[in-house]
């Protein structure tokens, strides 16, 4: 068995639903202090974060995953126990297996053996590891990025672990995310009997129009390199649960993922004026989870697609769609980020696997990409 198939294994067995850890990052912390790396322990609140760096100085390149999962459903919906790894037919399953378990054992292994060859490489090689990214994302990475700028810590290069992939390893990259913002709306009204609706005012009625534009109407026309920003309605509720009952309240949560061409103060205010517009009484609390970023050109962008024409033979491209992930925290330090992953096809369903030559390949191509980048004899 692989050595990354192996420690693979060993962290899918830890069932690290989020924000748990389940002793990932200790197991992690070991392998990392004894191929000499410095390690710090960066605990906030109930999650565990890892910051492991070798070397000093500048250029400072750091691989950035994440140890926690989301939780696996029903066990009994898999073909085999979630948080037990099985191999068949070439893939290894098991919750965490692509998202993002198989990277972090390959970066992890991929550091080790850059030190090992290199023992006096020039700059500094890290691994930042946390156990809050697939929940609420506020003390993980967001708390380590803001404990960096207070510190004033150089940083340069990111390369995030996520499954990027989406046919086959390396054909896609993000080299940017859009932006997140959120809206929690809620709509009041007049509760009271269906029968006599000139006694009530009826939030629902309220709102539908002004859903209606909110759904239609055209936020940007993005660019080159962010598709236009989207408005989508993820949760609508009201009603008493009895059937001749007018509601007095309504509650919405609402979604704009957000290209560089908007802002998100922009869509706020455009959003409060066409709710005031259209009548309704409301209060709406905005939650932005992440700015959008881009990394348009420079070293890591373009060392990134040379190690993947080198170890997988194959041109790859480059992305800003899908969800978001940690990178949005780092990149407003002034670092560039980069995701380099797994294929994403699984991720987060039941019977999530890895392909186990994809996973195999991993460490190869971390391992490429630090030796394009850090200067070594």
């Amino acid at each position: 068995m692989s050595d990354v198939l192996e420690l693979t294994r060993e962290l899918i067995r830890r069932a690290s639903v989020t924000p748990q850890d389940a002793g990932c990052q200790a197991l992690l912390a070991a392998r990392l202090a004894a191929a000499g790396f410095r390690i710090e322990h960066l605990r906030y609140g109930e999650v565990d974060n890892l910051w492991a760096t070798h070397g000093q100085g500048g250029p400072v390149l750091f691989f950035l995953g994440h140890t926690d999962v989301v939780p696996s459903g029903p066990p009994g919906d898999w073909h085999s126990p979630p948080f037990e790894p099985s191999l068949r037919d070439g893939l290894l399953y098991g919750r965490g297996a692509a998202d993002m378990k198989g990277s972090v054992a390959a970066f992890v292994l991929a550091a080790e053996q850059f030190v090992a060859r290199h023992p006096h490489h020039a700059g500094t090689l890290g691994v930042l590891l946390t156990s809050d990214e697939e929940g609420v994302a506020r003390d993980g990475v967001r708390r380590v990025a803001e404990t960096f700028r207070a510190r004033g810590e150089r940083l340069d290069w990111c390369v995030v672990g996520e499954p990027s992939s989406a046919q086959r390893l390396g054909d896609l990259i993000r080299v940017g995310r859009r932006g997140s913002l959120s809206g929690h709306l809620h709509v009041r009204g007049i509760q009271g009997h269906v029968a006599y609706p000139e006694k009530a005012l009826n939030p629902i009625h309220a709102f539908a129009p002004a859903l209606a534009e909110l759904a239609a109407t055209r936020w940007d026309e993005g660019n080159a390199d962010f598709p236009p920003t989207s408005f989508q309605v993820s949760n609508i509720a009201a009603g008493t649960g009895a059937g001749n009952v007018i509601p007095g309240h309504l509650d919405v949560v609402f979604n704009f993922r957000f290209s560089t061409e908007s802002s998100a103060d922009g869509l706020r205010e455009r959003c409060e004026a066409l709710l005031r517009r259209h009548g309704i009484a409301f209060d709406l609390r905005w939650e932005l989870s992440g700015e959008p970023f881009l990394t348009r050109g420079g070293p890591l962008r373009e060392q990134t697609i040379a190690a993947i024409e080198t170890v997988c033979g194959i041109s790859t491209e480059c992305s800003t769609g899908g969800g978001t992930s940690d990178g949005r925290f780092i990149a407003p330090l002034g670092v560039d980020v980069v995701e380099l992953g797994p294929v994403n096809a699984t991720i987060h369903k039941v019977d999530e696997c890895i392909a186990v030559d994809d996973l195999e390949r991993l460490p190869r191509l971390y391992l490429e990409l630090a030796e394009r980048l850090l200067p070594h004899a």
